[in-house]
């Protein structure tokens, strides 16, 4: 791939090896110790298991800018990509126009956390100055090596206005995030739902929890056969989703040294053997909920360990709120609320480009009407 390498007498935009080519401190100092996603530890563990590098269509190519001290001061965490699995922004119409036109899709360049649909800074910056370089080192990258496209995923909305103003299309999506009003606890939460709600997520509560024990464990207290028993869960979830998990076995056990205080693994135990659980990762103004899987099926046990136990963490520990992945409009029922999610698109072919902007117009709204109907069926009282 070839490297793209741009110097001033101050910056030099360039192409790495992966994210373990930098240094932690300065890699982290840059969002990584705000989001858990986008941290020096999650992508390295990524790396340094194999989830992703070579055979996994995820190649790590992050697009960095040193200056004359060659310290980092701006990095987006990117991968070249061959398809379009692990993302969770739908692009495969597309693909398919552009083959139907005569031409190539991919290889693309994707700006991400890797199989993680959880919001985050794309562009990791000392000064927002520097957004421009970092996109015109992308766009670079792509024309020098024949990729048809560059996309960032799952973009912080504060982020957006540097993606548009570097001419970037812009795509909404909408999830199901739960947000904290200052409860004191979850029957403060409780306390606001419409009555017949109320009621329903208090018996789904106790329904899950009969005859269980539900377990937190966080930092050291994550061992290995916690981790083992976790495995089994995740791989059966994968292979029922993906059709082969994402992760290798030897991610969390990374994820767990380089970063457990910033995780939450809640275990669901009958007589002393785990039956499900549910990993969640720690940010500075969030608790994301990414990987459930059980070994025998409770009713309500996937909303008691993936939504509730997450509430609950989520007023603990005084965070805004709970990103708890992608799709499940089953959230809206448990307080969860449709909150727009944002992705930038680059692209090469100025004809396929007019061609997505007509499309992207006419898609935001539908996502904004379907906003609008969903944020009507939440379960609120009326008023509230």
């Amino acid at each position: 791939m070839a490297n793209a390498d741009r110097a001033s007498s101050e910056l030099t935009v360039r192409l790495a090896p992966g994210v373990g080519h930098f240094e932690a401190a300065q890699w982290n100092a840059l969002g990584g110790d705000r989001n858990p996603f986008v941290s020096y530890e999650f992508l390295t563990a990524l790396e340094d298991s194999g989830s992703v590098g070579e055979g996994t269509g995820w190649d790590p190519v992050p697009i960095a800018i040193t200056d004359e001290q060659d310290k980092l001061i701006a990095a987006m965490p990117s991968y070249a990509k061959g398809h379009s699995q692990g993302e969770y922004v739908f692009d495969h119409s597309w693909a398919d126009a552009l083959h139907r036109a005569g031409r190539n899709y991919y290889p693309k360049l994707q700006i991400a956390a890797p199989f993680t649909p959880a919001n985050g800074p794309r562009l990791l910056l000392s000064n927002p100055d520097l957004a421009g370089h970092l996109l015109k080192g992308a766009e670079v990258v792509c024309e020098q090596n024949g990729f048809s496209s560059a996309h960032a995923t799952f973009v912080d909305l504060d982020q957006i206005g540097l993606f548009e103003a570097g001419d970037w299309l812009i795509r909404s999506d909408l999830q199901f995030h739960w947000l904290n009003r200052d409860y004191d606890d979850f029957d403060g939460f409780l306390g606001e739902l419409a009555s017949r709600k109320r009621k329903n997520l208090r018996k789904e509560r106790a329904a899950a929890q009969d005859g269980l024990r539900i377990e937190r464990l966080t930092g050291d207290d994550i061992k290995a056969d916690h981790w083992d028993a976790f495995w089994v869960f995740y791989q059966d979830t994968g292979a029922r989703k993906w059709g082969t998990p994402y992760l290798t076995r030897e991610a969390f056990t990374l994820m767990g040294e380089r970063m457990g205080d910033r995780m939450v693994l809640i275990l669901a135990y009958e007589d002393d053997q785990p039956i499900a659980g549910a990993l969640n990762f720690v940010g500075s103004d969030a608790i994301y909920g990414r990987y459930w899987g059980c070994s025998r099926d409770v009713r309500f046990l996937h909303f008691e360990l993936c939504y509730y136990q997450a509430i609950d963490i989520a007023i603990e520990r005084g965070l805004p709120r709970v990103e708890a992945g992608a799709q499940g409009g089953h959230k809206l029922a448990r307080g969860y609320e449709p909150v727009k999610t944002w992705s930038a698109h680059w692209l090469a072919d100025p004809a396929f480009r007019e061609a997505v902007a007509d499309f992207l117009e006419r898609e935001r709204e539908g996502v904004a009407n379907d906003q609008v109907f969903l944020g009507e069926k939440v379960p609120f009282r009326k008023g509230g």
